[in-house]
């Protein structure tokens, strides 16, 4: 039987994803739809994440450093970040792939503090 998990969107993933979309609709109308079809890529392969978490892979940068709890997917050329949390799939983040990992935690580091 096939292990089954529960999608928990954490308010960052939700931001990350929206903010991707945006970045890419603002173009012009042609962009629109392009943003729509990444929308359709990354939901459907975090949906997938329901029966597939376990075949993520340990998110590299934070492997070196020992810590192996979290994981990714990549969506080309995003990294959906998550977390399996007993029987959930928490989502933490949907990154740039083609940024620094290590530049993108500290610019979230900084805008945490300063809220």
């Amino acid at each position: 039987m096939t292990e089954r998990f529960r999608l928990r969107w954490t308010e960052s993933a939700v931001l990350d994803l929206e903010a991707i979309l945006d970045h890419i609709a603002e173009r012009d109308s042609v962009a629109v739809a392009a943003a729509a079809r990444v929308h359709e890529r990354i939901i459907a392969r975090i949906d997938s994440l329901q029966k597939l978490a376990r075949r993520g892979r340990r998110i590299p940068e934070l492997k070196a450093l020992g810590v192996t709890e979290y994981r990714e997917w990549i969506v080309n050329p995003y990294r959906v970040c998550f977390r399996l949390v007993g029987r959930d799939v928490v989502l933490l983040a949907i990154l740039d792939g083609r940024r620094n990992v290590e530049d993108l935690l500290i610019e979230r580091a900084l805008r945490f503090e300063a809220d």
